[in-house]
């Protein structure tokens, strides 16, 4: 059952379909819309993420530092 509070399919279509929505064409940054993330309109391709979403927000962030450690630390094994 859907939370009252939760938009319909309908209205996510349009937050989707929106190119306000989107920034430079292919970052998705909705502060409306709760989901984190959402399937790419080819399901088969993937999900695309919400960046108003506080939470991929951290995720990017410590994704960032992840692989900037490993490149700092494969510069100083060399």
């Amino acid at each position: 059952m859907r939370d009252n509070n939760e938009p319909s399919e309908e209205i996510k279509n349009e937050w989707e379909n929106d190119p306000e929505n989107w920034i430079w064409g292919m970052f998705y940054y909705n502060p409306k819309d709760k989901r984190q993330y959402f399937p790419k309109k080819m399901k088969e391709l993937g999900w695309h993420a919400n960046y108003a979403n506080s939470n991929n927000i951290i995720i990017l962030s410590l994704l960032f530092a992840i692989i900037l450690i490993f490149i700092k630390y494969a510069k100083y094994k060399q």
